[in-house]
């Protein structure tokens, strides 16, 4: 992280309760190579969801039973904060939650960082830096885009904003949560091989999004995203994406997304579906043995 000279804060700029919000993920629309090459950087356009982790500071002390406290890698991120413009936290009281689940695929770790400096900035009064939240990251771990409030291609391991590509898009979603978790750094020497192979694709691919991006055209991003998404299904597959695709025509979906590193799959539709659709879809994911989630995803 850059150095920056430390703020005087005044107590009285301190509020009472302060506290940060920051949306999750239903995966990615896109994860792939940046570029076809020997030495592919690991590209996301994360895919937001209106579920959030939501992160609160108390200044003194606070009767009753502790509320649940920061997770390790928001801990580090407050230490860091605080290192970075010299401040000190006042006596007080963390309080954490979250609507995203852990190891699926819905960046809960990053969604509780960016909180936590959220209310950090808040607490101290400070100007939202992204680029203080940016270095926090890359000190900490591999990470979503969810510091912006706008869809971006994103470089995850180096950190680095490639393009925004602004708000226009939106989808509502059907989608499932398969069991178990994924060890993303675990699986990242599997996903470079994948790349370096099937270079050429993803590079169609994602020239594809982009151009449905720039049109504003949703369909053509949810084609772009289902191609995505199935050569995902090549090196990390998941047990329900065959019958999650052969099945999208009969549903009426403009596309079928997946949490690439993730335990997520799911349909995506430019019109919201009607109940007797949101029936049949529940009814259709339970005969795959999971329970049908309904979310609303991006920001059109």
């Amino acid at each position: 992280m850059r150095d920056r000279t430390s703020p005087r804060v005044p107590s009285a700029g301190v509020p009472r309760v302060a506290s940060g919000v920051c949306h999750g993920t239903l995966g990615e629309l896109y994860q792939g190579p940046l570029r076809a090459g020997p030495a592919p950087d690991i590209a996301v356009v994360s895919f937001p969801v209106a579920r959030h982790s939501r992160v609160s500071f108390t200044p003194g002390a606070a009767p009753g039973p502790p509320p649940p406290p920061l997770g390790e890698k928001a801990a580090t991120a407050a230490r860091l904060f605080l290192e970075h413009y010299g401040l000190r936290l006042p006596p007080g009281q963390w309080s954490a939650r979250s609507e995203l689940r852990v190891g699926v695929g819905m960046a809960s770790s990053t969604a509780d960082i960016v909180a936590t400096l959220r209310c950090l900035f808040r607490l101290f009064s400070l100007p939202y830096d992204t680029e203080v939240v940016v270095g926090v990251l890359a000190a900490i771990e591999r990470a979503d885009s969810v510091f912006l409030d706008e869809f971006a291609l994103y470089l995850s391991g180096r950190h680095r904003l490639v393009r925004r590509l602004g708000t226009d898009i939106g989808f509502h979603t059907a989608f499932v949560t398969e069991p178990g978790t994924v060890d993303t750094a675990a699986v990242t020497p599997l996903l470079l091989e994948h790349y370096r192979r099937r270079g050429d694709a993803y590079e169609r691919c994602l020239a594809d999004l982009l151009k449905g991006f720039d049109r504003g055209d949703a369909a053509a991003v949810a084609r772009a995203a289902t191609t995505s998404a199935a050569l995902s299904q090549e090196v990390l597959p998941k047990a329900t994406f065959r019958s999650v695709l052969a099945h999208r025509e009969r549903f009426g979906a403009d596309g079928v997304f997946v949490a690439h590193t993730g335990c997520l799959t799911g349909y995506l539709f430019a019109r919201r579906p009607g109940s007797r659709a949101r029936s049949e879809l529940s009814a259709f994911f339970r005969s795959l043995g999971h329970r049908c989630s309904f979310a609303r995803g991006g920001y059109g």
